[in-house]
Order: C-alpha cells, then structure tokens, then sequence
C-alpha cells in the first residue's frame, strides 16, 4: 500500500532523475538528498523496493548524461582541473595503490563494496558536483538541500521511540554511511552551521525553518550521546568566534550563544553522564573510552611496523593481531586508520587536501570584497559556514572514523564549487581586477579588441 510520503518520495525521485537530464544541477540535489536519508532504508519505500531500483546510482547516471548534453553551459572556468580536485585523484590513486600492495581483503572483513570500489564512485561524484555547481544561486539550492535533509532526519530521529534506541543511543537513522549513532551524530553536527549560514541569508520564512531545522538537528544530536559530536561541536563553537565574518560577528555571537543554552536545554542527564566520560583520569574512564587508546595505540604500532600501509579495507583484519580480543574492532579514527591502511603517503595527501581546502576558502574570502553587495557578503558567509562545517566534521574524526564517508568529501569539495562561483561572479560583474589576482583564481580575463 503507498503511503503519502512514498508518493511524495517517488515523485522527487522521477523530477530529479528527468531534471538532471536539463539541469545537471537538479541531479546533484536529488543525490545528496537520497544519500542523506537513505531512503532504501525507510519504511515508506517499501512499496517501490520489489522493483529494486538504485536510486543513487539512477540519479548519478542521470546527473552524468545530464552533464554531457549540456556540457556547453557548464560554468566551471579555464581549469578543468584545480589543484583541490587534483590532490583528491591523487588521493584515489593512493587508495588504489595500497590496495595493490597490500594483502587481499577477506571474508568478514569485506563488504559489499569494497572500499577501492566505494571511494572510485565518492571521487566521480564529487568532480561532477564541482563542475555543476559553479554559482552562487546553484551552491545556495543545495545548502538548502541541506537544511531540508537535517529537518527530515531531525523529525526522525524526533520521533523514533525509546524502544528502538540502543543501549540508551540513537541508532539507524539516516543513509548507509551513517546509520550509526556517531556517524550520524557527526554528520548533523556538521549540518548546524550550514543551517546557520542559511539563516542569516533568508527573510523571515527561510530564518523560521532553519531555526526549526537548526533545532531538531541539535536534539538529533543530543539523541546520539556521541562524545565525538560534543568534540566536533566544542572545535566549531571555538573556530566560529574566531573566524566570524566582522559584519556578522555580534549576530553570529549571538546565535552561538543561544545554540549553547539551547544545547543544555536539550541535554538530558544520559546525555551529561556520557560526555563527563572525556577523561584522561583512569578512575573516571569508562570501558570505551579506555578501549578507543589501546586501539590508537595499536594503530601506532601498526603504523610503524607497515610504514606503506596494511592497505586500503584492512585495518579490520589486521587489528587482531595486535589486540586479539579486539579483532575486527573499527580504529575510532579517521586520522590512525587513514594512516595505517594507506601509510605515510596517503596521510601526507589526506592532510593535503584538507590544507588546499582551507586555502581555498581563505583566498575566497580574501577577492569576495571584489564583488558588489550583497554578493560579496554572500560569498564571505558561505566560506566561512563550509569552514565550520569542515572543522566540526574532522574534529569528529579525531574519534570517528570517517576515511571513506562520502558526506566529509562532498564537504571537502565544496571550497572548489565557491572558488568557481567567485570566478563566474567576477567574469560577470566585470570587476576591475589586477591580472595576479585573477591568475589566483585561474580565470582569464576576458579578450578585448586591439
């Protein structure tokens, strides 16, 4: 029987899939959407599952020959290629070469896509995300997507009953990569300050449902008693008062204030109990916590004794036999199982990418001033919010492992998709700019007659 919110979902699913054919854009919307929430996993899909239909893969598909039937209006400059997108092929090579020097990833330890298969997919995603959203009104529509997915999920998680928690935590809630409690909790942790952003843009009806969204992401948060989360959101709160905009800052002061006293408004005493837990006294300490170090310290001694990795999907098999009561144990952190599966190379090209994208939004935020108002205050606000995003997010890393998960990669590309919309926005406006600091941002000023 369908359900309103199958029709609805199914209906989005087919304007998305012909969208993309005519809008690539539209593509792009629909496949962060569908992987956000994941909707293979939600009970009003189940009318439409006997069909089995890969909804992600369709409007990837979609996406790709949208792009190529209208390759001519793709905006993406004179680079085909810059350095961010460079470094995040040359991190797909590194995936690919532990893969072909390290040991064979086996039985319980496989998955269903392995991780050489899954990153290759992230990658293509992510270079047609940074070559179809190129302006402002196109990166706009898709933190609205955003917005959106963190209310759904929010109302989810809302009004998932007690009985379903796990051990007192929030669980299967949200798409495939994070269906976990912390990875869930990560990801809408990263949401609040694209929320945020989307908030200060807006008239009144955008302000009241990002604050609505903005609340129900909070509480989802809170559900999933993650004391990565509380890491990931203690960095943003002291990234986003020292890197607030000088015209927003009273106002960005203000909501940070408010989203503290709303956060222990929505705190409840499982909640404290857990994050009292971040401790480095062994009294204090509980069970996890004190088997998250003697993973990382594992993970140390993996590192030295594998210097070029135990390659890409391999931290699980291997981790026995350093702990052997923790066999298959996850590394609960992006960082020690990045290294110890892809080795120092692939580390020193993690921290590249990561290094390119806050140069990237620096520099951005740098030639916004070029632009007329308000896209110039436009441009600074969206720079600054992917920022916080991104340092809430890998913050979280710290004790999340998040090496693959395909919503820190889109993150991490989004200062490219900015990059091109400041490009595009200066072509233009036609603003008089000197030829360095255009050659900065890779865009040829536009031939004039002799």
């Amino acid at each position: 029987m369908l359900s309103l919110k199958g029709i609805l979902f199914f209906g989005l699913f087919v304007f998305c899939s012909i969208g993309a054919l005519f809008a690539p854009y539209i593509g792009v919307y629909g496949y962060v959407a569908d992987y956000s929430i994941g909707p293979a996993g939600q009970w009003w899909e189940a009318a439409f599952s006997p069909w089995g239909i890969r909804y992600s893969l369709v409007l990837a598909l979609a996406t790709a020959i949208g792009m190529l039937l209208n390759w001519h209006n793709l905006d993406y400059g004179d680079r085909f290629l810059v350095w961010q997108e460079k470094l995040l092929l040359l991190f797909l090579s590194m995936v690919w070469l532990s893969a072909l020097i390290g040991p064979e990833t086996t039985g319980r330890f496989s998955t269903v896509d392995h991780p050489t298969v899954k990153f290759s997919k992230v990658v293509i995603f992510a270079l047609m995300l940074t070559h179809i959203i190129t302006d402002q009104r196109k990166l706009s529509g898709l933190l609205w997507v955003f917005v959106l997915v963190a209310l759904v999920l929010g109302l989810k998680a809302w009004a998932t009953p007690w009985s379903a928690f796990q051990s007192g935590r929030l669980e299967g809630v949200g798409g495939a990569d994070f269906n976990e409690a912390n990875f869930f909790a990560a990801f809408m942790a990263a949401m609040l300050p694209i929320i945020g952003v989307q908030l200060l843009q807006s008239g009144w009806k955008g302000k009241l449902l990002c604050a609505v969204s903005g609340a129900f992401a909070a509480n989802a948060v809170v559900l999933c008693r993650s004391r990565g989360a509380f890491l990931g959101v203690a960095a943003g709160v002291l990234a986003a008062a020292l890197f607030a905009p000088k015209k927003h800052r009273k106002t960005i002061a203000v909501l940070l204030v408010l989203g503290i006293a709303g956060g222990f408004y929505l705190a409840d005493e499982q909640f404290l109990e857990r994050i009292s837990t971040i401790t480095t006294s062994e009294e204090k300490m509980d069970t996890s916590t004190a088997s998250r170090l003697q993973l990382w310290g594992a993970g140390a001694r993996m590192i030295i004794d594998h210097p070029l990795g135990v390659g890409v999907g391999n931290w699980y098999q291997t981790i026995g036999r350093y702990i052997p009561e923790y066999a298959g144990k996850d590394a609960h952190s992006t960082y020690i199982k990045c290294w110890a599966e892809l080795g120092l190379q692939g580390m020193i090209v993690f921290s590249l990418v990561v290094l390119a994208a806050y140069l990237q939004l620096r520099t951005i935020k740098r030639y916004a001033s070029l632009l007329p108002e308000p896209e110039a205050d436009r441009m600074v606000q969206f720079s600054f919010g992917i920022l916080i995003s991104l340092v809430i997010l890998l913050a979280c890393g710290l004790t999340i492992s998040l090496t693959y998960m395909e919503g820190l990669w889109i993150l991490l590309m989004l200062p490219v998709c900015l990059r091109r919309a400041l490009e595009n926005a200066l072509l233009e406006a036609e603003v008089e700019a000197s030829g360095t600091v255009l050659a900065n941002l890779g865009v040829r000023p536009a031939a004039t007659d002799a």
